[in-house]
């Protein structure tokens, strides 16, 4: 951290039949291993400094929608209900209130 900025990247995942769970932060695994069970959506954001300095947007391709629109700052993006997995995900980092780097437009689809 160059900047020396204080902060955590927290995020939660929905999942398969369980829906969603507590947020983690840094490194800390979400969703279930072993059960055969898909995530199909997730929530990221940010803390302290560094929630202050930046907006953190992301957006999935979810199975059978292909890829959604952008999410941020702990928006949900991806699906629940239909039990589509999510097949890619992708993130960035961009200093507060500047544009998304897309559409996000549907970033979200709930049965």
């Amino acid at each position: 951290n160059p900047e020396n900025l204080i902060g955590l990247v927290r995020y939660r995942t929905h999942v398969q039949k369980v829906g969603w769970q507590q947020y983690v932060q840094n490194d800390i695994l979400s969703g279930t291993v072993g059960k055969g069970l898909r995530l199909e959506a997730i929530e990221i954001k940010l803390t302290g400094d560094l929630a202050e300095k930046y907006d953190v947007y992301y957006r999935v391709q979810a199975q059978k929608f292909g890829w959604l629109g952008w999410a941020k700052n702990g928006e949900s993006a991806g699906t629940s209900g239909y039990g589509y997995r999510l097949e890619a995900i992708q993130i960035q980092l961009a200093y507060k209130d500047t544009f998304a780097p897309g559409s996000t437009k549907n970033a979200y689809r709930k049965k």
